[in-house]
């Protein structure tokens, strides 16, 4: 469940390198909270990246 409802930031793969220079695969998660939001005027329960959350482009619901 690691994507964002508002931008649809999702996981990111990329090599993880070692010191000797051993390559094996990674993910990065975004970091995402289940909040209460305002949805076409109604409050609903979303996935919001912390993103999207600090730059204001989810409403909070009370």
């Amino acid at each position: 469940m690691a994507k964002c409802d508002i931008c649809g930031k999702d996981i990111a793969f990329g090599i993880r390198v070692s010191h000797s220079h051993r390559r094996s695969n990674r993910t990065w998660k975004p970091n995402i909270r289940r909040v209460k939001a305002i949805v076409d005027g109604s409050p609903k329960r979303i996935y919001a990246c912390t993103r999207c959350l600090r730059s204001g482009k989810v409403t909070r619901a009370v």
